[in-house]
């Protein structure tokens, strides 16, 4: 096992009525920057809950409305305006990890001279960030109890991800009532992002993390067995607050501790939202099996057989029918969710398939399985 130093200080509420604890926010300062993205939070009373709770604290509310379910830079920039203009103390998102990830670098963007973009691009850049919180609505990103955020530049076709310590969320209320309205079509996708942050850091090089790896089997087998029920009981207050608590803990830091690995499959389906602005979720269900395919062979098939047996309860002795079982089931837990199983379904064909290896492969590099260009094209076609 590595070396590593572990600190997550976000404070989170976390059940029914806790958006109470918005009342915390006075101790940040008086005026808080409120991100949120279309009516849904207004459409369920969070909006007017939160509000109610921030002025009965004496606390002035400036907004940016709108945000993205790819984030632009261009939301990005305007909250970052209305912070230097207005002097604003901290930020609010109120959403999911779209609206959070908004939030985050709009903090950070509050703090920099320059143009909120150099930010994305050059984490190293970051030097401070106002006070961050947020209300969950959605299960998925984890970006309500992690350092990352991503924003996309869709007049370049790029979708990045950044991170600091500085964009760490202070404190985050969790509620799973919030996600009961979910669609079904964003349950589900947000439940194969979790997924595919578990799998990113499950398929490891570092063979001696065994704690961890328990840990991501544990997360894996509560989205199989919940996911299916969330779908069928929207309301189902277990099956969400199962998921809403996975989310956070599949990319927290905790799973990859000592035994980190760069992720591939995000980087890949990050060029998908980047050029054809689909949910995320939705590639990365797309993409996932397909990568499994790839980086099958003789001296990962133990891996894909270790996940097989302890997720899926696949019985195979043999490492090699034991893998491949594994990536059937992984394929038909996705169709039973109700997510697309190739690139042609969600509109993609193979125009940018270069394009997209050549910028994703520079995120890749150390991953499980190393990747080049041509092998990310050969991943995308297969996926067609």
């Amino acid at each position: 096992m590595n070396n590593f130093t572990y600190h997550i200080p976000t404070k989170i509420h976390f059940g029914k009525g806790k958006i109470s604890h918005l009342c915390e926010l006075k101790e940040s300062g008086n005026k808080v920057l409120l991100v949120y993205g279309g009516g849904s939070i207004k459409r369920e009373g969070i909006y007017d809950k939160a509000i109610e709770i921030l002025n009965e604290n004496g606390l002035e509310v400036f907004e940016i409305s709108g945000v993205e379910p790819n984030p632009r830079i261009e939301t990005v920039r305007r909250g970052v305006d209305l912070c230097k203009k207005e002097n604003i103390d901290m930020v609010l998102a109120i959403g999911g990890g779209s609206s959070i990830d908004c939030a985050k670098v709009i903090a950070a963007g509050a703090k920099y001279d320059g143009d909120a973009w150099d930010l994305v691009l050059k984490p190293k850049l970051i030097e401070g960030a106002l006070p961050i919180y947020s209300v969950l609505t959605l299960a998925a990103t984890g970006s309500e109890m992690d350092t990352f955020a991503v924003i996309s530049d869709l007049t370049k076709n790029e979708k990045w991800g950044t991170f600091s310590a500085y964009m760490l969320p202070k404190m985050s209320v969790m509620d799973p009532e919030y996600t009961f309205s979910v669609p079904a079509k964003q349950t589900a996708a947000g439940t194969a992002d979790i997924m595919s942050h578990t799998l990113e850091n499950y398929f490891t090089n570092v063979k001696e993390g065994f704690m961890q790896a328990r840990f991501c089997e544990g997360i894996l087998k509560t989205l199989v067995y919940y996911g299916p029920i969330a779908l069928r009981q929207p309301d189902n207050y277990e099956a969400r607050a199962n998921l809403m608590w996975a989310s956070s803990f599949a990319i927290n830091g905790l799973l990859k501790l000592g035994s980190e690995v760069t992720w591939c499959v995000h980087p890949m389906e990050h060029e998908l939202s980047a050029f054809y602005d689909i949910t995320h979720g939705e590639g990365l269900a797309i993409l996932t099996p397909f990568w499994m395919e790839f980086a099958l062979n003789e001296d990962t098939a133990y891996k894909f057989a270790e996940y097989g047996r302890n997720v899926f309860g696949v019985a195979e002795a043999d490492d090699m029918k034991a893998a491949k079982k594994a990536i059937e089931c992984t394929r038909a837990f996705f169709k039973e969710m109700g997510l697309p199983a190739t690139l042609k379904e969600v509109g993609i064909d193979d125009t940018y398939f270069a394009e997209m290896a050549a910028k994703a492969v520079k995120r890749a590099k150390g991953s499980f399985v190393p990747l080049t260009e041509e092998d990310m094209i050969a991943i995308y076609k297969a996926a067609l």
